[in-house]
């Protein structure tokens, strides 16, 4: 068994800096959160129980979701667009400062 990933690394610090600077009703990908690796992007939101940290607008690349439905209606609440099953990226990517 794989022990926790430690959020408090500064590698892990950057991806969660990245992911709070995505505003409300925007989304971004993993890749764009970690470029080198967007699983570890991934995994760092896993493990990070932050509240201060909008899992929620970080989808993938082709703008499918990685939570489902949980992911999409905080989405929705937030008035990020979709086409069918997807985010709209074209309406809703921001890059992450």
């Amino acid at each position: 068994m794989r022990a926790p990933l430690d959020t408090s690394t500064a590698r892990a610090q950057a991806v969660l800096k990245r992911a709070r600077s995505i505003k409300r009703g925007r989304v971004t990908t993993y890749g764009d959160l970690s470029p080198e690796a967007p699983r570890y992007a991934g995994a760092v939101l896993a493990a990070c129980d932050e509240p201060n940290v909008p899992w929620q607008r970080i989808v993938r690349a082709d703008g499918s979701l990685s939570k489902g439905e949980r992911q999409r209606k905080l989405l929705e609440e937030e008035g990020v667009p979709f086409k069918d099953d997807k985010v709209d990226m074209r309406s809703a990517w921001m890059p992450p400062t």
